[in-house]
């Protein structure tokens, strides 16, 4: 299928299939600011309350050549920006009248914070009564652990996660990549639309609990069953513990990943790498028996693709139909042409007038398509011309109020 096929019903006109929804992010550093960034990409109107001209998200390196922070320019594109600090009364009253305003409310302090400070679920549900109220925290809103601070890389430990990353007679190893973080504010957005179906269905809203733990618990493949129930998993670095091969094997340029999980696939593999009496031989026919000879398999598929560029290699793979890629670098992969027309780096206008190429949306509808239609605002931006549309729908709610006295 071509893209223009796919986008043939779409409708110009779409910010996206969550237009109309309005979204209060009331968050900090990423699980969070993630949640809302998804929702914002599906078209909200995500409304960010920060302190008003704070550095909040504004984490070196800058993007070169604009003077801004990767970290808040990836995460709030699509939002506006109200300046308010919740731990001032005033700013508290404000905050619940955009509450009154509004479907959901995403947070991600520490339990316990915004209650102290009015702004919790139980005072927005006050303004709110169908409100939809997502808390995303390190270790959920109850529990032995939940009064404890978190940051991802001690979620990724405590998880058993960092356990079982990196080489098999190496350290743990953390994920380059924010991945309990990413993995609740995920959770966080499927959670805030579920509870929206169920207020669609039943005019009830709820507050919902994302806690990181529990999501890289839940990401973890099932391994954690196997864990509680006595058969706990080991380190196997690039290797898997059910197939073979299935590992990172050097070229004479570079690496590539290959896997083989079918018998029919190890037979067209031997003819390639001109071993053909393998196919069906003792020690390498099936998957188990590849399994406990993981090292003479290993050896034979390192030899010739050590003989063999990484392109080379490739081709020959996957024109054979079985599943290998390049190990490439990040900037490598990003300069694909195939990235491209997924439209996954979009040239955004900053705040600043700067541009830069930031990540887009990763799904696609084919009639509201989603996509970057602004870059982060500086923090209390839009703090006037959000309240201006408060009074303005007041002052029509009133006024259709006296219509119907009359």
């Amino acid at each position: 299928m071509r893209r223009e096929e796919f986008y043939r019903d779409a409708d110009p006109g779409s910010a996206g299939p969550l237009e109309g929804v309005r979204v209060l992010d009331v968050t900090r550093v990423w699980s969070g600011p993630l949640a809302s960034c998804v929702l914002a990409d599906l078209g909200a109107d995500v409304v960010r309350v920060e302190l008003p001209g704070g550095a909040e998200g504004e984490v070196p390196p800058d993007i070169p050549g604009t003077g801004l922070s990767w970290f808040r320019q990836t995460v709030h594109r699509n939002k506006r920006s109200v300046g308010l600090d919740l731990r001032v009364e005033t700013d508290v009253a404000r905050f619940l009248r955009l509450v009154a305003s509004a479907d959901i409310v995403v947070e991600n302090y520490k339990p316990g914070t915004l209650d102290r400070w009015g702004a919790g679920y139980r005072q927005c549900r006050a303004v709110r009564p169908d409100l939809v109220y997502v808390s995303v925290s390190g270790w959920g809103q109850y529990g032995p652990d939940a009064h404890l601070p978190a940051y991802d890389p001690a979620v990724q430990a405590a998880a058993g996660w960092m356990s079982l990353n990196g080489m098999p007679d190496g350290p743990p190893v953390r994920a380059p990549t924010f991945l309990a973080d990413e993995f609740a504010g995920l959770h966080a957005a499927i959670g805030a639309l579920a509870a929206l179906t169920h207020r669609r269905r039943t005019g009830e809203g709820q507050h919902v609990d994302v806690s990181m733990m529990d999501c890289l618990l839940a990401a973890s493949s099932g391994l954690p069953t196997l864990a509680a129930t006595g058969a706990p998993p080991r380190r196997h670095g690039n290797d898997t513990d059910f197939v073979v091969p299935s590992t990172v094997y050097t070229c004479s340029d570079g690496h590539l990943y290959l896997t083989v999980a079918l018998n029919r696939h190890w037979r067209v593999l031997a003819g390639l790498v001109g071993r053909p009496e393998l196919a069906r031989a003792d020690g390498f026919a099936t998957g188990a028996q590849r399994l406990a000879n993981r090292a003479a398999v290993d050896e034979i598929v390192g030899r010739w693709c050590a003989g063999r560029t990484v392109a080379a290699a490739v081709a020959d793979l996957t024109a054979a139909g079985l599943v290998a890629a390049p190990v490439r670098s990040l900037a490598a992969a990003v300069a694909e042409p195939h990235v491209a027309e997924r439209a996954m780096l979009q040239d955004t206008v900053l705040a600043n007038g700067t541009s830069a190429p930031l990540v887009g949306p990763p799904v696609k509808f084919s009639r509201t398509p989603t996509r970057i239609r602004h870059g982060a605002p500086v923090a209390g931006a839009d703090t006037g011309a959000v309240f201006a549309e408060l009074d303005e729908q007041a002052a029509k709610h009133e006024k259709s109020g006296r219509r119907r006295a009359s």
